[in-house]
This record gives C-alpha cells, structure tokens and sequence, in this order.
C-alpha cells in the first residue's frame, strides 16, 4: 500500500501556529476533541514533525516564523499536505502589510486547502481537512487543486 493510501485513511495533523491571535488555535484544537469525533475519519494529532501527513497552519507568517514554517515543512515526510486555517493564514488578514508579516502560509510553502474565517468554526476545520482527504481520491491530491 503507498502512502498517499495510508494518508487518506489515517491523516496524521502537525499544528503550527505562524504568528496567530490564538483565535484559530483554540478552534484547531476543540475540531480534534472527543465531541467532534474526528478519529473517525482517522484524523489525529501527530506526536512529531516527523510522523506528520498534514500541516495544519494558522496565523499570518511572520518573518521570523516563515524559515520555521520551511523548516517544520521539509521535515515531514512524503507525501505532504497543508491546509490554511483562518484569515490570516489566508492572506495575513488584518496584519497584511505589517512591517514584521510576510502574508499568508502560501508566500512560503504551497497550501492544498484553506478554511477562511476568524476564526473558522471547529465543524469548516474538520471540513476542511477532510475536503483534502477526498482530493486523495484521484491521486496525490496535488492534481485537485486548492479550495
């Protein structure tokens, strides 16, 4: 079984936070509680980089976090996958054109999903990871494009 396989039925979430009001983090976090379930898609959090399918970003990148945000990206494994979480994550959001934020998580690595919002509620989250579950379907999801 390859691992684009593997990823579709079992996506492990690596979190990370670019420079955020926390607004995101805290719905991030409450989509992966027991009352939104979402084992059941097997979704989980990841217990490192290293074991990481699916970056979950959230905040707008800050020039200082946009070399973590390369770093923790090149760490993961092949396939990758990242999904945009919020506004800010988007585009940098209400700190677009600050002189500290370069933009959104898509000035430094490519974003296969975004979730707009501010914040995004915990039910569009799950949504949208599993939106980037189904591009699987027809491949490596990179063919799918972005929502």
């Amino acid at each position: 079984m390859d691992r684009v396989k593997i990823v579709k039925y079992s996506p492990w979430l690596v979190h990370f936070n670019t420079g955020a009001c926390n607004g995101c983090d805290i719905e991030v976090l409450a989509s992966i509680t027991p009352h939104y379930d979402p084992e059941r898609f097997g979704v989980k959090l990841a217990p490192s980089v290293r074991h990481g399918d699916v970056l979950v970003v959230t905040g707008a990148v800050t020039k200082k976090a946009a070399e973590r945000l390369r770093r923790l990206y090149n760490q993961m494994p092949d396939p990758k996958f990242v999904v945009g979480v919020g506004a800010c994550a988007l585009t940098g959001g209400v700190f677009s054109g600050s002189y500290s934020v370069v933009g959104g998580a898509d000035k430094v690595v490519k974003v296969d999903v975004y979730v707009p919002g501010c914040p995004p509620r915990p039910e569009a989250i799950l949504e949208g990871v599993l939106k980037l579950l189904k591009t699987l379907e027809g491949g490596d999801g990179r063919d799918a494009g972005s929502s």
